[in-house]
């Protein structure tokens, strides 16, 4: 799976989170619906890419949720 599309996922879910009432939990939710159905490597991906500081228009609540995205250990496999 290409990167971009993975932030483009990722702002998708933060879109809709944002529009929660319970502001405290917005990034939370974020975080909490990547780590329980985001594949592992989807998981790696996307924190390399925020991590690397290269990736583009990434909705505030997705750089608000890195810090509580588990990340896996996985292999070198990439995606396709």
């Amino acid at each position: 799976m290409q990167h971009d599309k993975l932030i483009h996922m990722a702002n998708q879910i933060a879109t809709f989170c944002a529009s929660n009432p319970r502001g405290a939990r917005q990034t939370a939710d974020v975080a909490d619906h990547i780590n329980k159905f985001w594949e592992p490597r989807m998981r790696a991906k996307l924190c390399e890419r925020l991590e690397s500081g290269t990736a583009e228009d990434v909705h505030p609540l997705v750089m608000q949720a890195l810090a509580h995205i588990r990340r896996p250990v996985v292999d070198a496999a990439p995606l396709s």
